[in-house]
């Protein structure tokens, strides 16, 4: 299993920590039972904000474009190419 990335981290543990604050707060929770379920609400989110971020997610450009291969000069290319049929040629006139 992959660890996660830093951002996976930040996001989620960002998520966690705002969501219940924001929820004991505008909720005025009181007792232990409903703070235990808020703060497990605040864990279920942080947790599947963290896993959207992951493969199936949102990808930074440098994670989502292929590797390019360095260039080759268009002179080399077409040489090679047409000593290539050339010798093609060759043999099939054997």
């Amino acid at each position: 299993m992959p660890r996660p990335t830093n951002a996976q981290v930040a996001y989620g543990s960002t998520t966690v920590v705002l969501f219940t604050l924001a929820v004991l707060l505008l909720a005025d929770v009181r007792s232990a039972g409903a703070v235990v379920a808020v703060a497990a609400l605040g864990l279920l989110l942080g947790l599947l904000v963290g896993a959207a971020l992951g493969p199936g997610g949102r990808r930074s450009a440098a994670m989502a474009a292929p590797a390019v291969p360095a260039a080759v000069p268009r002179a080399r290319v077409s040489g090679s190419v047409q000593s290539a049929e050339a010798r093609v040629g060759e043999h099939s006139l054997q």
